[in-house]
């Protein structure tokens, strides 16, 4: 009898675990491989943006949303009120908190160890995007209509931005993040690529180079890592598709979040 107990305990937890494996992994998007001009000439584009230059990208899957912050503590067993802690433990306010927001309070580093556990749960190789591949997937990928944001040339049909604190009707006031895919999306389906949070990519910063590239991951080394798509705290001219950003990967706030990738196969 008890033998046929532990069979059963066993195959209980192997379904829960199972079960749980899938629960939380990133609703993933194909983006098809191509060419594309990366960086900006266009007038008012600063001098980091310049130097636009062709690079040719393989085939890749981009998370559909943000990495939420029911799918960091599934992960990671810690919430975002613990991940608040280690940057200030004096500050007693969460800016939208909930399983369907996204997560934020985290830097480079502990999206590091978030993807290094999920990999090691699933069996998959997420990691975070490349800047070219950031700016290739929120440009609509070879879908792109060359909109300003990412899916649109207006950008509160797209994002949740700082200018929007001008609305009256409070509830549309996003001083705050916001749930998760909550505006609509660009071209290939993918949402929050502009506002939202800014999003960590693998990259070290530096100068664009001035010859084309093939799947470039970026300088060997340097002393911030590339932020991306502007966030509900930043204004228009930062949420451009090729606004650039940098940050110390071991710092947090309530602006930063992320999403992956995964290879096409």
């Amino acid at each position: 009898m008890k033998t046929v107990f532990l069979s059963v305990m066993a195959v209980v937890l192997f379904l829960v675990s199972s079960c749980n494996r899938h629960a939380f992994k990133p609703k993933m998007v194909f983006v098809e491989g191509g060419t594309f001009i990366m960086g900006s000439t266009e007038y008012g584009a600063r001098m980091d943006e310049k130097s636009a230059h062709q690079v040719t990208l393989s085939s890749f899957k981009i998370s559909k949303y943000e990495i939420t912050q029911g799918q960091w503590e599934a992960v990671m067993g810690t919430t975002i009120t613990q991940q608040r802690h280690k940057s200030d433990p004096d500050w007693n306010v969460n800016l939208g908190e909930g399983n369907n927001y996204p997560m934020y309070w985290v830097n480079w580093n502990d999206v590091q160890e978030f993807i290094a556990k999920l990999n090691a749960i699933t069996g998959k190789n997420y990691r975070l995007p490349t800047e070219a591949e950031w700016e290739y997937a929120a440009r609509g990928g070879n879908k792109s209509k060359g909109y300003i944001y990412s899916g649109s040339n207006s950008i509160d049909d797209v994002a949740w931005w700082y200018g929007e604190r001008n609305i009256i009707d409070t509830d549309k006031i996003p001083s705050r993040p916001q749930v998760v895919g909550s505006k609509f999306p660009n071209e290939l389906g993918i949402y929050d690529m502009t506002g939202n949070m800014a999003e960590w990519c693998y990259d070290w910063y530096g100068d664009y180079p001035d010859s084309p590239q093939n799947n470039p991951q970026g300088p060997e080394s340097g002393t911030f890592r590339v932020v991306r798509g502007g966030s509900w705290s930043h204004d228009a001219i930062d949420c451009r598709v090729t606004r650039r950003k940098r940050s110390r990967p071991d710092f947090r706030c309530t602006y930063h979040g992320f999403r992956v990738v995964l290879p096409a196969k």
